[in-house]
């Protein structure tokens, strides 16, 4: 084991300063600098990157914009807690870009964002209950991590209890499967006396909504008068510049934003219908419609200057074009690979995001997506990330950006190849 593995497992649990991961300790390394879609690591190696910080750096790592405008707020100052002009100037774009979005807030990051919407739903509705769909991610918050990993034992709408510490889940929880429409009416109608809301991920990690589900899912949010929610920290900007709202032509009545909003640096935003978001204004404080938000970091004027610059880059013409033209060559280039080989799998995906998975049965929902051969998934991601392909062994998602191309792609695709080669008898 080499002396930073050392020093990081002794500091950190897993050896990872902030979560997951799942490496082994001769795995660890240390990655010092990034440009573009490539890192390096302290050893000086140079590694392709397709996790892009989690999807946050959809512009890429270092994009000239984004540190200029980064470099000169931070010597003007990195945090006023209070309003600023790159605040005001993303809010109003914000506003201009989504219809969901009549009165925005910001904070620091994606889970804060889902947390303030799924407290505005209830305070709105004077309700307990969330309905979220199995397997869907809404951030480390009590929503985003149950049912999570489920295991497909608990019969929904009882919430699965995915990560220890979180038992008022089974009171503030109801579940329901993703892209099944007449199950989740069913279930809506069972608890509307307890209903507060529904929160959606518009493309539930890479699983696309099948037709007429987004659309159905807002008329039923309308018929049993409770607010919904779309968490586009994932989708928001990243499958249109108007996100999920404008891709599928979907308003919904609140919205959470992170990751690619923010050009890399850490940021959150929420906002929704102008009646919902009034419940957060400070003179009602007292009364008993009154929603607390404060977020110390959140609006700080470094992190909106990232945005600002980010924005700027992700709105230019061609741009989201480019990206869904380089998503469709991967989830091709990778389609191929696996057809080489002749293994039971397939890519799902959209936009600029691809996900390998091992089953051929149809992928609709968390429980299908369960057919698939786990333990070939993480060998073949633990084998990719031995070959210098940067992204998370715990998961299958893959992330591009506008610094990727299709000779990053092709390198990609190579090494999975060589790769599916070493592999060959993970299968179950």
């Amino acid at each position: 084991m080499n002396d930073i593995a050392q020093r990081a497992l002794d500091t950190f649990p897993g050896g990872i300063a902030n979560g997951e991961y799942g490496l082994s300790p001769e795995q660890l390394i240390m990655i010092e600098r990034g440009d573009g879609c490539r890192l390096w690591d302290s050893s000086g190696n140079e590694i392709l990157d397709f996790s892009i910080g989690w999807g946050s750096c959809l512009v890429g790592h270092a994009r000239p914009e984004v540190v200029e405008a980064v470099r000169a707020q931070a010597l003007d100052g990195s945090n006023f807690a209070y309003l600023n002009p790159h605040a005001l100037a993303v809010g109003e774009e914000i506003r201009r870009i989504s219809p969901a979005a009549e009165k925005l807030r910001f904070c620091a990051s994606g889970t804060e964002a889902t947390s303030y919407c799924v407290r505005l739903a209830r305070a709105f509705t004077g309700r307990p209950k969330i309905l979220k769909f199995e397997g869907a991610y809404h951030g480390a918050n009590i929503e985003g991590v149950t049912s999570l990993f489920a295991s497909g034992h608990v019969d929904m709408p009882e919430p699965e209890l995915t990560s220890a510490g979180t038992p008022s889940a089974t009171d503030t929880l109801l579940v329901a499967p993703f892209n099944d429409l007449h199950e989740t009416r069913r279930i809506m109608a069972a608890h509307r006396h307890e209903l507060a809301g529904v929160i959606a991920e518009p493309l539930q990690r890479c699983t696309p909504p099948i037709e007429g589900f987004l659309p159905g899912l807002r008329d039923l949010c309308t018929e049993f008068e409770v607010p919904l929610i779309f968490d586009e920290v994932v989708t928001g900007f990243r499958l249109a510049y108007g996100g999920a709202q404008a891709y599928y032509g979907v308003t919904p009545d609140l919205v959470a934003y992170g990751k690619a909003l923010g050009g890399g640096y850490p940021i959150g935003a929420f906002g929704g219908r102008a009646d919902l978001m009034e419940q957060i204004e400070e003179d009602k404080i007292g009364s008993a419609e009154y929603v607390w938000m404060a977020s110390t970091l959140g609006g700080n004027p470094v992190s909106m200057a990232a945005a600002r610059a980010a924005l700027g880059v992700l709105s230019q013409n061609g741009v989201h074009e480019r990206l869904h033209a380089l998503g469709r060559y991967l989830r091709r280039g990778i389609a191929e690979v696996l057809a080489a080989h002749q293994i039971d799998a397939q890519v799902i995906g959209d936009g600029p995001l691809g996900q390998m998975i091992f089953t051929t049965d149809e992928i609709r929902d968390h429980r299908s997506a369960m057919t698939a051969d786990k333990e070939r998934a993480r060998a073949v991601m633990q084998g990719l990330f031995a070959r210098k392909i940067f992204l998370n062994p715990m998961g299958t998602k893959l992330y591009l950006s506008i610094a990727h191309d299709e000779s990053v792609i092709d390198a990609f695709c190579e090494r999975l190849d060589d790769t599916l080669g070493e592999v060959k008898g993970h299968a179950r």
